[in-house]
């Protein structure tokens, strides 16, 4: 699981959220979170701002920027995603989410659809990590959707896993162990590793608020 922090001050997050149409969440409940956070359809972007320059030394930047220059989508979206993966195993939220963001726009400019999901739920993970469940549920949300719309039951279940966490970081502990319940018969279903299905069990389960 992503370790999760609370930071002394709010990040400032570096890239604005995405745009473009969520469709169709796996459930009611679902929904609902989504609707209140008054997420509307907005134009997909055409480009990306540039690189930060604190963001451009070493080898894997290097990489990406000569993918990116090439509009070498599927590159840029792999080395992106290599770094948003590095930039959380060391707890750099920032980073990471700079890095998730062009991991996802560049997904979804290749229409790699499974990627593109993955990418959203790791800016979730990101997000939560660093002490901000509120705007992490966008994401997961985002997520479900796309997940539910290819079919991908493991990646599905792994964003309602992490919306659940969430939700109970922000004591809305019903809707967590409803989440868990949701993330464990889709875990289960297409047969997703043990620990993934202990920790759903354990977000059902859970009958304690937070702090």
């Amino acid at each position: 699981m992503t370790p999760r922090a609370t930071p002394k001050s709010p990040i400032r997050w570096g890239e604005p959220p995405r745009g473009g149409s969520l469709g169709a969440s796996i459930s009611a409940l679902v929904s609902r979170v989504r609707a209140a956070f008054g997420d509307r359809p907005r134009p997909p972007r055409e480009s990306l701002p540039n690189l930060p320059l604190a963001l451009r030394r070493g080898e894997l930047a290097q990489r990406y920027l000569a993918a990116e220059g090439e509009a070498d989508h599927p590159g840029a979206g792999a080395a992106a995603s290599t770094a948003t993966e590095q930039a959380i195993s060391e707890r750099n939220w920032w980073p990471a989410d700079i890095w998730g963001h062009r991991a996802l726009w560049h997904f979804e400019q290749a229409g790699m659809d499974l990627e593109a999901t993955r990418a959203a739920r790791r800016i979730g993970d990101v997000r939560a990590g660093a002490g901000d469940p509120a705007s992490s549920r966008r994401y997961y949300a985002e997520a479900i959707s796309e997940a539910r719309d290819i079919g991908a039951e493991r990646e599905e279940g792994l964003a309602a896993l992490g919306m659940g966490h969430a939700e109970l970081e922000l004591r809305n502990v019903t809707t967590a162990r409803r989440l868990g319940q949701i993330a464990l018969d889709l875990l289960e279903r297409c047969g997703a590793p043990d620990e993934e299905m202990a920790a759903a069990r354990d977000l059902r389960g859970e009958e304690k608020e937070v702090g």
